[in-house]
């Protein structure tokens, strides 16, 4: 195998020394993250769905809209939708 020159192992030692800098921010950011998904929980949120609804906001409009749609259709399909529910008796 041969030896990388001066500069080239130079730069690749930059480039894994910034990568790894990098990698330690995010376990930071990710750390953060988690805690306010915990300070949430801890008033009451439900963090499932606050993760869902991050997701959502994510989305495209058109993707998002779309893919309601094709939930709201399987939901149907399968008697679980909400105009599929029978009311209580009155």
């Amino acid at each position: 195998m041969s030896e990388l020159q001066g500069s080239a192992q130079n730069q690749l030692r930059a480039f894994v020394e910034r990568i790894e800098r990098l990698e330690e921010e995010k376990a930071a950011l990710a750390a953060d993250i988690r805690e306010v998904y915990s300070e949430a929980k801890s008033v009451g949120y439900d963090v499932k769905v606050l993760r869902q609804v991050i997701r959502m906001r994510k989305q495209d409009d058109h993707v998002r809209r779309e893919h309601e749609v094709v939930l709201a259709t399987y939901l149907h399909a399968l008697g679980m939708a909400e105009d599929d529910v029978p009311m209580a008796a009155e």
